[in-house]
């Protein structure tokens, strides 16, 4: 038995304790928060770093799609190598190199080097994302893991809701470096503090031989997935372009290499039992669709509330906020329904939930009322944190302990396309009015439910 199957927690030979379930549960969440807060601020901070630097706006964009383009790429390859070497081994380097290149951008002479260590922190972020998710699994019963999750949902939530207030305080008192130096002691210290505790003592029996690293596998899929996230970044700004259209069709190659490559390889990135399970494919789909139009509703909204009912930023996100608090308060209660009612049921709840605010929310405009406002936002936050609680514990739980990484990078990365996907629809239909656009929106929304009724019944969370 090696200490690299060991840390990964296979097959555990002895009873986890509950000090060590603590334990995990606490990485898994201050690490996502970590991540989630370092997305949000820098949205706060970019205006000021334009102007310190003397950057372009195109080199601005490129702090963000450099960072989204290699996080898209890594993430499904960094939770196979957590699943060979160690969530806690991965998640430990993920968060000190994630601290050390927040370090770098807090003192970088120019945009350049900003934009360079962004895609660094990009890959550190990558081997930190799915390990939050891969230590869950090897901690907890499969049973057992719909509250995690749901704790995990609620922390990311605050960060999201946090991140524009912090970072406005911060770039208004100390400037824009203090937004990436703000995480570098927390992440440090977590990542000494999970090199430094062991894992309790596990083995790994009828598994056979750990599978080898599938680097052309890999490289493929980062080559298309990289593609696809940087054209869809772009499209907002530039709407469809030659460079767009050559994005999309590296993708579209690329893609499908990689499928040839999968089906003809010893020891793929992808196993086939994984992307073969119709309940792992439809949790997939459901996230992407959910963050889709989620993100995307909330871009139209944004635009609506500040640009045609004339609010200011800070009360356009007060107006939302009501969404926000729903997600931080509704996962927990959503972990419950799941272990009751199933995933099924909890699954097709949230997407009615989620298509019903995005109908509200498409009647939004002059004369609107705060109750329809707030209503619409509620219903937007319920649904969504009861879809990402149900449909995350789904895909984590619906895997072999081995392949749990793998799972985890595949959540992530759909969880990284939804948004980003869910921008370009928004800022491609809003031409055609932006009531015609939420109710694309919603019918992006209500694909969830097909997809749900793939979901298991019994509660099984």
């Amino acid at each position: 038995m090696t200490a690299s199957t060991t840390e990964a927690g296979v097959n555990r030979g002895r009873p986890i304790s509950a000090r060590h379930r603590r334990l995990t549960l606490a990485n898994s969440v201050l690490g996502a928060v970590i991540v989630a807060l370092d997305g949000t601020v820098l949205m706060i901070a970019q205006p000021t770093l334009r102007r310190d630097l003397d950057a372009s706006l195109t080199e601005i964009q490129w702090t963000s799609t450099g960072y989204l383009s290699a996080v898209a790429g890594l993430l499904v390859f960094a939770g196979r190598i957590g699943d060979r070497f160690g969530h806690r081994r991965v998640f430990a380097w993920g968060l000190l190199g994630f601290g050390a290149a927040s370090a770098g951008i807090g003192f970088a002479p120019e945009v350049g080097w900003v934009i360079g260590l962004r895609v660094v922190q990009g890959i550190f972020g990558a081997l930190l994302q799915p390990a939050t998710l891969g230590m869950l699994r090897a901690a907890f019963p499969p049973d057992r893991l719909g509250m995690p999750i749901a704790l995990r949902t609620s922390a990311i939530g605050v960060a999201a809701a946090a991140g524009p207030l912090v970072g406005g305080v911060l770039v208004a008192q100390l400037g824009w470096r203090a937004v990436f130096l703000l995480n570098v002691v927390p992440a440090l210290v977590m990542g000494l503090l999970a090199l430094a505790v062991r894992p309790p003592e596990t083995e790994r029996t009828g598994q056979g031989p750990a599978p080898r690293l599938d680097l052309p596998g890999a490289a493929l899929l980062a080559v298309a997935l990289a593609a696809f996230v940087h054209t869809l970044v772009g499209m907002p700004e530039d709407g469809w372009t030659a460079t767009g259209v050559v994005g999309l069709l590296i993708a579209a190659v690329t893609s499908a290499a990689l499928i040839r490559h999968e089906r003809r390889t010893a020891d793929p990135l992808l196993p086939p039992a994984l992307l073969g399970s119709v309940t792992v494919s439809a949790a997939l789909g459901v996230l992407v669709a959910a963050s889709a139009a989620m993100l995307g509703a909330l871009f139209v909204c944004s635009f609506v509330l500040q640009d045609v009912l004339g609010m200011d930023p800070l009360r356009t996100s007060l107006v939302a906020l009501p969404g926000g608090v729903m997600m931080v308060l509704g996962a927990p209660l959503s972990a419950v329904l799941l272990r009751r009612w199933g995933a099924r049921p909890t699954a097709l709840a949230g997407t009615v939930l989620l298509t019903t605010g995005i109908l509200a929310l498409s009647r939004l405009g002059p004369g609107s009322s705060t109750v329809l406002v707030g209503t619409g936002f509620v219903l937007l936050g319920a649904g969504f944190g009861a879809l990402m609680v149900t449909a995350t514990a789904v895909v984590v739980r619906h895997v072999p302990s081995e392949s749990a990484g793998v799972a985890g990078g595949l959540q992530q990365t759909a969880m990284n396309i939804g948004p980003t996907l869910g921008v370009a629809a928004a800022t491609t239909l809003m031409p055609l009015g932006t009531g015609p656009a939420l109710l694309v929106l919603a019918g992006v929304a209500a694909l969830g439910a097909p997809l749900a009724v793939r979901m298991p019944r019994l509660a099984r969370g």
